[in-house]
């Protein structure tokens, strides 16, 4: 039970792990004052200083190199403008990050990443070594294929029924055709692969800006996707297993199984100036980017100032079916 509350933690960590660990881009050949990786932008970081000294200036010229993609991710999530805050105290479109309670938040992200990486992560190494790829791919097909009535409801709530249809009719393919999800031919026809939650409905409703929180084992959320896990776990096909021993290995297995799509990005992590604020400001963009559909809903997220690895549906995150303390009577 430990440890598959453990695995639990992983996928919430790497659901943070949607953002690419940078440094601020450097310094051109000019002097320059060196600026702080965590708060210089683009536009702070090449601006010239006349009081550098002679040591400040062979340093800068040192360092100098091309611009890497991390650093452009960076500028991509951070913008070239100063953050301004909305009247409520959350953060404007150019950097989310209404955390009043980051203390807290900081230290179960410690906590997480102890979990991580002594549990979640080596199951996870040691399935992708022991299991073919073919059959992992199996796994993962079954559980998104049983994410999808979540999705379909959650579409329709928010005024999309067509693809709240399609979400039905993949589900439907899939579970038939595709021998219980295992398989996947709605992709080879061509239907779409959305993933809506009750909190993008929330939100959708009107309740757009809310605090963050990083929940222990979850990882990254905010207090309205909090309530939305509670909101989607009525719906989980998982939770209606009866048999206990049956239903914790399916949520055991599914645990292993996020952690493992995660295990491409680990690397990201390596060399961030603060992890915990990257995690952060990265996971609560790529979140409005859900929300406003790409930013088609017209309010602060435009699809393409965004990096590919944010934009990426198959990202996943913890999900609340996948919690075995979680009894199965009343639903």
């Amino acid at each position: 039970m430990r440890v598959t509350a453990a695995l639990i933690l992983t996928t919430g960590l790497a659901a943070c792990a949607g953002v690419k660990p940078t440094q601020a881009p450097p310094p051109p050949a000019s002097p320059v004052a060196p600026v702080p990786a965590a708060a210089a932008t683009p536009t702070e970081a090449n601006a010239p200083d006349a009081s550098a000294s002679p040591s400040a200036t062979d340093n800068a010229t040192a360092a100098a190199a091309p611009v890497t993609q991390a650093e452009d991710d960076f500028s991509a999530i951070y913008g070239t403008a100063a953050p301004d805050a909305d009247d409520d105290g959350s953060a404007g479109a150019g950097t989310p990050s209404y955390d009043p309670w980051e203390g807290f938040n900081r230290r179960v992200h410690s906590f997480n990443n102890v979990v991580d990486r002594n549990v979640a992560r080596p199951l996870a190494v040691a399935y992708s070594r022991t299991v073919p790829q073919p059959v992992r791919k199996g796994v993962t097909n079954f559980f998104n294929n049983l994410g999808q009535p979540v999705t379909a409801l959650n579409a329709l709530l928010q005024g999309k029924p067509s693809e709240a249809w399609g979400s039905l009719g993949r589900f439907l393919i899939n579970t038939t055709v595709g021998l219980g999800g295992v398989l996947d031919p709605a992709s080879h026809d061509k239907v779409p692969n959305n993933n809506e939650d009750f909190g993008q409905t929330l939100a959708v409703w009107g309740w757009r800006n809310s605090r963050y929180v990083e929940l222990p084992l979850f990882g990254p959320r905010t207090v309205r996707d909090t309530f939305g896990l509670v909101g989607d776990l009525p719906l989980s096909p998982t939770q209606r297993i009866e048999n206990d021993k049956a239903r914790i290995f399916l949520q055991g297995l599914q645990l292993v199984d996020v952690r493992t799509q995660l295990m491409a990005i680990d690397s990201l992590r390596d060399g961030a100036v603060d992890e915990y604020a990257l995690f952060r400001d990265g996971w609560l963009q790529r979140r409005n980017y859900q929300i406003t559909d790409g930013g088609q809903r017209g309010r602060d997220v435009d699809g393409d100032g965004l990096p590919d690895y944010l934009k990426d549906d198959d990202v996943p995150t913890v999900p609340m079916n996948a919690m075995p303390m979680i009894p199965t009577g009343g639903y």
